[in-house]
């Protein structure tokens, strides 16, 4: 079956290559920037420090540091106003996840026009996106480098999922510098986050020997260097191993897509506006048990690559003692062990499970569920 691979044109990595991103965006003729952050990032004046060196390249920027931790769709809006004021002819996202998302909608409603929602889906859009640069400060969600953007809708309570190769971004920029020092807690939710991607795109049903070769390396990597970056954040090796493996995580799952992990985890976002990275890590193990009904052989891939000896295992026993060695990583770095201590109700698992059931990233899982099974796998992880 024929596969394409996407991936940015341009993508730098390791300390000190926020640098060579300046340079490239001053090459590519670029004027007037919309940068698009968060507060923390502009208070602690990591938001300054580019500003300064896009100046001294002769960017000018306006800044929007408004974005929600699960950015909506008022973020969207607000952005693009800003972008339309100042006439920028390019956007850059400085921060995580959800700078890089609120960016990407901003880009692509420049572009494109109409409303976020009218790209929920997939290849909704016709243009490319205004070109976008996408400067990443945590290791995890791989948001810098993929064609997927999550936007709340606060109306729906749902995170809409839009997969687009226009979203793709021109550059992007992993420097560790950038990311020594974060909390603790946002190191395990961001690195238990890539751990789902490389999984969810390990066994998916649209993988390729190229987005299987990534995602075991970075399933090894992150079990290697995850516990290190969050118990010393200032450890700048444990940061770079860990950018490289977000970012081989981010290359399997942006061409081999997800699962029931990442639409489930939506849900809870849209719905309490929940810590992405926490819930794939709590629903990690689960869904995958229920997937082990079908792929024990590539969860037992998993299990090597997470550490464990599975030569005198069955694929059944491997793929158990890969879902331990899960648990035991989220434990070792302090992620909350079941979703009723986030507040999630039973209650509202009918239209959670209804939801997830339309969520496009589900429709790659290697075992397609029921909507009692998608209830079922939540009381698992209560």
């Amino acid at each position: 079956m024929p596969s394409t691979f996407y991936i940015p044109a341009i993508n730098l990595m390791g300390a000190g290559c926020l640098s060579e991103a300046v340079v490239n965006i001053e090459a590519s003729g670029f004027k007037s920037a919309l940068i698009v952050t968060d507060e923390v990032l502009n208070k602690i004046g990591i938001v300054g420090k580019v500003e300064t060196m896009l100046a001294e390249a002769g960017v000018s920027a306006v800044v929007y540091d408004q974005t929600k931790p699960n950015p909506t769709i008022t973020n969207v809006n607000e952005g693009l106003a800003l972008l339309k004021q100042a006439n920028c002819d390019c956007v850059i996202s400085l921060g995580g996840g959800s700078p890089h998302d609120c960016a990407k909608g901003i880009a692509l409603l420049a572009a494109n026009g109409g409303e976020i929602k009218d790209y929920e889906g997939v290849d909704q859009s016709e243009k490319p996106q205004l070109p976008l640069i996408a400067i990443n400060t945590t290791a995890g969600t791989a948001s810098e480098m993929t064609r997927f953007c999550i936007i709340t809708d606060e109306a729906r309570y749902i995170k809409m999922a839009i997969v687009d190769k226009n979203v793709t971004p021109l550059l992007s920029v992993n420097d560790p510098e950038l990311m020594l020092a974060k909390p603790a807690s946002l190191t395990a939710a961001t690195g238990m986050d890539a751990l789902t991607h490389a999984i969810e795109a390990y066994v998916s049903t649209a993988a390729t020997p190229v987005t299987d070769a990534v995602a075991i390396k970075a399933i090894e990597m992150i079990q290697a260097n995850l516990r290190t970056a969050v118990a010393n954040g200032s450890d700048l090796s444990a940061r770079d191993n860990m950018a490289y493996a977000q970012f081989m995580a981010g290359m399997a799952f942006n061409n081999a897509s997800l699962g029931y992990v990442h639409a489930i985890a939506h849900q809870l976002g849209g719905f309490y506006d929940l810590p992405h990275g926490v819930c794939n890590a709590i629903l990690l193990p689960h869904v995958q048990q229920y997937n082990a009904q079908v792929v024990p052989e590539r969860l037992a891939d998993v299990a090597k690559a997470m550490g464990v000896d599975i030569a005198e295992l069955s694929a059944e026993q491997a793929a158990e003692a890969g879902l331990e060695a899960i648990r035991q990583l989220s434990k070792d770095v302090n992620i909350p062990a079941g979703l009723e201590g986030l507040g999630v109700k039973a209650d509202d698992f009918k239209v959670l499970a209804e939801n997830a059931l339309n969520d496009a990233c589900g429709f790659t899982n290697p075992k397609q569920a029921s909507h009692s099974e998608i209830v079922e796998i939540l009381a698992s992880a209560m």
